[in-house]
């Protein structure tokens, strides 16, 4: 590999998300292969992906063609031996705890109007599907919520390389890691000259 030639770890957010995958296909399948049948004439590219990440984007697009396997390397990180600055941590600890105390908050203010959902007219089903949604949103949105996304973090970091993902979290955890990262867009715009 010479010096020229740019690392890029693929998040699976790229091939799967609808708002990301438009840029290469219409299914996270078809998003897959066209991807590869870019990068398959590039001499100047290397692109990488977890093994957990790969397994989580094989669950979606069923497989990838072998004799194209090898043009998104199946790499680790290692874990053992990268560091991350105390800070980080000190600051996802803070970030949870924020997090969990909205979760409670939600938790309380849906439990109150399930008590009184007797004056509503909103249905058992309609409030549980609300207060999910909401809890979802205040508890995962914009933050680092698996080894999956660690595993991006931890290999992008390893590898200097650039990070290709949608995953607002993921964007923000490693952009404090001064980790650059492509959208989508971004990204076929870099592989398609």
């Amino acid at each position: 590999m010479n010096k020229q030639t740019k690392k890029i770890v693929l998040d699976t957010s790229i091939f799967v998300n609808p708002d990301s995958r438009k840029f290469f296909g219409k299914s996270p399948r078809e998003a897959l292969n066209n991807f590869v049948k870019i990068i398959e004439a590039k001499n100047d590219l290397a692109c990488y992906i977890p093994p957990s990440v790969y397994q989580e984007l094989i669950n979606f697009t069923k497989e990838l063609p072998a004799d194209k396997d090898v043009l998104i390397k199946k790499k680790a990180p290692a874990s053992y031996q990268d560091s991350i600055p105390a800070l980080l941590f000190y600051e996802f600890i803070d970030e949870t705890r924020t997090r969990v105390n909205k979760g409670l908050r939600i938790t309380e203010k849906y439990t109150r109007r399930g008590l009184k959902r007797e004056d509503s007219r909103e249905t058992a089903q309609e409030l549980i599907q609300s207060a999910r949604q909401e809890y979802r949103i205040a508890l995962r949105e914009g933050i680092l919520d698996s080894k999956e996304d660690f595993d991006l973090i931890l290999l992008a970091k390893e590898l200097k390389a650039t990070l290709a993902t949608s995953d607002k979290g993921l964007i923000k955890w490693a952009q404090k890691l001064g980790i650059q990262c492509l959208s989508a867009q971004e990204l076929k715009s870099t592989i398609s000259t």
